[in-house]
This record gives structure tokens, C-alpha cells and sequence, in this order.
């Protein structure tokens, strides 16, 4: 049996104000258009579902059921409606974005603190991960976008777009101050303890590949999770930290810390914001990368 389901927004409105006038003005509609709706659901259905009264209408026993269903079901609709509209009008909402330590702290964080400004009701989850997570995070639709740093290896389905640059750097503590001002060369790190990123970042294979392009192999005293627990073992001079340069910025102007300065400069690299062609992105996601093209 299919019933057109206007008939059934009609009954929810004739039930719900026990009047057909009412439910007339409701729906902006005529009343004998009311009438007529309900007199062909009832056919449809095969039994009355409204018995007149002189101060309008009560449902019969069999409305009353089929009341209690179309109830539930039209309300849902509404508030579907409702929820829908809140999302496009920015009132609430999601947004998940992958993002490692680093993107997160010297490029995301900003825009996140002025779009949560503006748009006090949308949901913010981030994913902290490293670059080959956040994209296997975006080939399953888990994010709606990620933040990485290049270099990486992604799928035809993903656009990248440039939007910072990073250099990579070697520093020291004072426990090294004999290398202060000379000019080194790349080998000259295999002499030395290194402290690095593990295996599985974009930053640590980066600088593994750009050393093995010069003929260096690096092997590490220390391989840690986050950048910031590399400058924090520099500072204590366990070695020879691996970090961008943001990470160590303010202890080499404060003078704790030192950049090697090397005969060749590591190339720069990016930032870059990730999305896919097969994911579509929330209109709460749109918004933010917009603010973030600007």
C-alpha cells in the first residue's frame, strides 16, 4: 500500500489541534483541501479515523494507533529539518580535522581560536596524528580535511594545497658550544648523538632521505614521539636535536639553544591542507577552510 504522505502531514496536523480548521490554518491550505485529505487517507486505510464532535474532532481507537506512529515519525522529520537548518546556518554543527603536534601548533591553532569566535555552537574534533595516519584518516572518511607536512605519498582522490612554509634544522645545548660557529658538513652528523622523530612521521623521512641522498645514514641515540620532547632532551644536552626550526625558535633566541649551521642548507619544505575528491565536506568545514584561504 502506498499513501501519499502529505495526507499523512495532514492527519498529524487534524489530530495534533483536534480541528480541521485549525490544521487549515496550519498548513496554509483550505479546509475542505483538509477534508479532502483525510477523507482519502481513510479510504486508503479502510476505516474512519476522526469522529466529529461539535467542538471538532477526536481520533477513533484506530487513529489513536495510528496516531501514536505518525507522531513519532513526523516530529523526528521536524527536528531533522530544524537540525539541518542549524548546520547550514552555522548555528551547530562538526568538523574533524587530522592534524599532527606541529601543524596543529604553528598553523592550525589560529584559525581554530578565530572560527570558534565566531561560531561558538560547531563541534570541533581533532585527530592528532602524524602525516600517513591523518591520510588514511581521510581515505576512510574519518576526517573531513587534515593539515600535514610535506613530503608524503597520497592517493589521485587527494588535493593538497601549499600553505606554509617550514625549514628543518639541527640544534644544540651548551654541551656542544664547540660547534657553535663552524661550518659543518651533513656527514659530520653520524659522528654525533642524534635526537629524532620515529620512523613513522613525514618529518623523519624527510630528513633520513635528504641525508641518504648526501651519503649520511643517521642513527639516532633517541627516537621520540613529538618534536617538543626532542627540544626538551636538547635542552638537557642528551644530543643533537632534529626538529623545525619553530619547535626550538624561542631557546635560540633565548640562547640555550644553537642552530648547526651546515656548507649546504636543508631544502624547505610545507605545510599543506588535505581534502579528498570522494569526501564531501560539511558546510562547518567549508567555512573554516575558507577563513583559512583567506
Amino acid at each position: 500500500m502506498i499513501i501519499n504522505l502529505e495526507y499523512y502531514k495532514i492527519f498529524y496536523y487534524v489530530a495534533k489541534s483536534a480541528s480541521f480548521t485549525k490544521a487549515a490554518e496550519k498548513l496554509c491550505i483550505s479546509q475542505p483541501a483538509v477534508s479532502q485529505g483525510i477523507k482519502l487517507l481513510e479510504t486508503s486505510l479502510g476505516s474512519d479515523l476522526f469522529i466529529r464532535t461539535q467542538k471538532g474532532v477526536k481520533l477513533t481507537p484506530e487513529g489513536r494507533v495510528l496516531y501514536s506512529y505518525i507522531e513519532r515519525g513526523y516530529e523526528t522529520i521536524l527536528l531533522g529539518e530544524t537540525k539541518f537548518k542549524k548546520m547550514i546556518d552555522l548555528e551547530n554543527g562538526e568538523i574533524r580535522i587530522g592534524a599532527s603536534d606541529m601543524t596543529l601548533q604553528f598553523y592550525l591553532l589560529s584559525f581554530l581560536e578565530a572560527f570558534h569566535m565566531k561560531y561558538p555552537g560547531i563541534k570541533v574534533t581533532v585527530t592528532n596524528a602524524p602525516t600517513p595516519e591523518t591520510l588514511e584518516y581521510l581515505y576512510e572518511g574519518k576526517i573531513d580535511f587534515g593539515v600535514v607536512s610535506a613530503p608524503f605519498l597520497a592517493k589521485p582522490e587527494i588535493i593538497s594545497r601549499k600553505v606554509k612554509e617550514i625549514q628543518d634544522v639541527f640544534v644544540a645545548g651548551s654541551r656542544f658550544a664547540s660547534l657553535k660557529d663552524k661550518i659543518l658538513e651533513f656527514g659530520d652528523l653520524e659522528k654525533l648523538p642524534i635526537i629524532c622523530l620515529e620512523r613513522n612521521t613525514s618529518t623523519r623521512m624527510y630528513i633520513d632521505e635528504f641525508l641518504r641522498n648526501n651519503g649520511v645514514v643517521l642513527k639516532p641515540e633517541f627516537e621520540l614521539a613529538t618534536s617538543d620532547m626532542i627540544v626538551q632532551f636538547t635542552l638537557r644536552n642528551l644530543g643533537i636535536g632534529a626538529v623545525v626550526g619553530n619547535f626550538a625558535e624561542k631557546f635560540i633566541i633565548s640562547g640555550e639553544l644553537f642552530e648547526l649551521k651546515f656548507r649546504k642548507q636543508i631544502p624547505t619544505r610545507n605545510f599543506c591542507i588535505i581534502t579528498s575528491d570522494k569526501n564531501p565536506v560539511s558546510t562547518a568545514a567549508r567555512e573554516l577552510l575558507d577563513m583559512m584561504n583567506e
